[in-house]
């Protein structure tokens, strides 16, 4: 690299941090990262009646949740590059877009919504497929330009594309891609209202920004050839491109806020209990190929393996299964204070009939870190044991109403009074010594065990069931 590299998320705060954005944002921390360069985090918030209160919030803090710290943002701002939202800087999208129109690479466009409406229609009926602007605005004599103006006309400003010119670049996934400057019409870079178009802004931004390289998702990748025509008016250097293939449900259709079997927030995950550095290592490897097909990566081996080459150029499949995997994984990994610290909140949703010391909590949930996927399923586990409903099942009911049920309860009662140590050794023994006695065995023998215990069919060993209910209250259940 000739000189630092520097990248940027740069979410528009009309929502939260999506599964999406997490991923272009760690990939851009990682290329920063790989290459000792700086990773920027702006606000592009023009859209100013979609902006959502306390949405940018949620991008930046839930980035830095996961270990993505941006080295610059609107709270961590560098004089020489700032301001960092988009709407503090009208003025200078202004001023360069008045640069253009003196150039003559740009002008004024005095056409209203309807006219631009029956345009489309006109064109569609001539059989044109992607609407082109024809010009209307780009010739208009001082008279026709007084005349809108005394009608109340605000004007727009468009580019004037060039003609007949290809616009080609070396993609960082793609390899070499182009475009024809004649499939693309004259598009807006000022809204009448004053405020810029996404394709003027950024260019303006990423420019004034010194952004050496700019990775982001496909769906940008028609924006690049309008974005480099502005780059060649000004005699900018662009930034080299890099183009992120869609995330798919496991149909392999584009991941939508319609999935619902597929979380979309990282709010979502934070209060569900997955951890950071899981949701970080199954992003990672969610459109970047291990070449030794590793599974587990810290955020810092990571940044040392990165290498942008190896970034898929097909669609990534989210695998739910995998994430929960991964989550398990981190979970069972963590020691086992860390485990306390990150168990506390979901101990607080349980039920608990008597006071329990922090040494029996740390204890008892200890018995679930092997078990658990995520930090919530604690509370569905723990409440099955201490809090187990009222109602059967019919399969339950039909176990519980077998000849066998009420031997093997009776018996395990008995033998349970007369038992003074109790760990997974002596409980073990207990029911090979009713298996042998009764010839009981199986689903039979430990079932209906289980379901007057907890009031259903799976879960945790059955010796942690009783440690945690204890010997009387066991006896009690029977």
């Amino acid at each position: 690299m000739n000189k630092k590299v520097r990248v940027r998320y740069a979410p528009s705060p009309t929502g939260f941090l999506h599964i999406g954005g997490a991923r272009s944002a760690l990939f851009n921390y990682l290329f920063a990262k790989r290459y000792n360069g700086d990773f920027v985090f702006r606000v592009e918030d023009t859209d100013v009646e979609r902006n959502i209160a306390g949405a940018e919030e949620s991008q930046l803090h839930d980035l830095i949740w996961l270990g993505i710290v941006p080295d610059e943002s609107p709270e961590k701002p560098n004089p020489k590059y700032a301001p960092y939202h988009q709407m503090e800087k009208l003025d200078v999208y202004q001023k360069f877009a008045q640069e253009l129109v003196d150039k003559g690479y740009a002008y004024y466009c005095y056409c209203s919504e309807d006219e631009l409406a029956e345009m489309k229609e006109e064109q569609l009926a001539n059989g044109v497929k992607s609407f082109k602007y024809n010009r209307h605005c780009l010739n208009l004599s001082e008279e026709e330009k007084i005349k809108y103006i005394s009608e109340g006309r605000k004007p727009a400003i468009r580019i004037k594309m060039e003609s007949g010119v290809t616009f080609k670049f070396d993609d960082l996934v793609r390899g070499e891609v182009s475009f024809n400057s004649d499939d693309i019409g004259d598009f807006v870079i000022m809204k009448s209202s004053g405020i810029p178009t996404y394709n003027f802004a950024v260019v303006v931004d990423d420019h004034l920004m010194e952004i050496t390289h700019v990775l982001r998702g496909e769906e940008h990748l028609s924006n690049t050839p309008k974005q480099l025509q502005i780059y060649k008016y000004f005699g900018w250097e662009a930034p080299q491109f890099g183009h992120m293939t869609i995330i798919c449900n496991p149909n392999g259709k584009k991941l939508s806020k319609r999935d619902h079997n597929i979380l979309q927030f990282m709010s979502q995950y934070r209060e569900l209990g997955y951890l950071p550095e899981a949701i970080v290592n199954f992003l990672f490897l969610l459109g970047w190929t291990s070449p030794d097909n590793r599974e587990i990566f810290s955020l810092e081996e990571a940044i040392k393996v990165f290498d942008p080459s190896r970034l898929s150029s097909s669609p990534s499949i989210f695998d739910n299964k995998r994430l929960l995997y991964t989550n398990a994984y981190y979970i069972k990994h963590l020691s086992d204070e860390k485990y306390f610290e990150f168990i506390a909140p979901f101990l607080k949703q349980i039920k608990f009939e008597k006071t329990y010391s922090q040494a029996e909590l740390n204890k008892m949930s200890l018995i679930f870190k092997n078990e658990i996927n995520t930090g919530s399923e604690i509370v569905e586990m723990m409440n099955a044991i201490l809090n187990p409903k009222a109602e059967n099942t019919d399969e339950e009911k039909a176990i519980l109403n077998a000849n066998t049920a009420p031997v093997v309860i009776k018996a395990f009662k008995e033998k349970l009074q007369n038992m003074e140590v109790l760990n997974p050794d002596t409980v073990k023994v207990l029911f090979k010594e009713i298996q042998t006695e009764t010839g009981i065995k199986g689903k039979d023998l430990y079932m209906p065990i289980r379901i007057k215990l907890t009031g259903c069919m799976h879960g945790i060993e059955m010796f942690n069931i009783i440690d945690i209910l204890g010997k009387q209250e066991v006896i009690n259940r029977l």
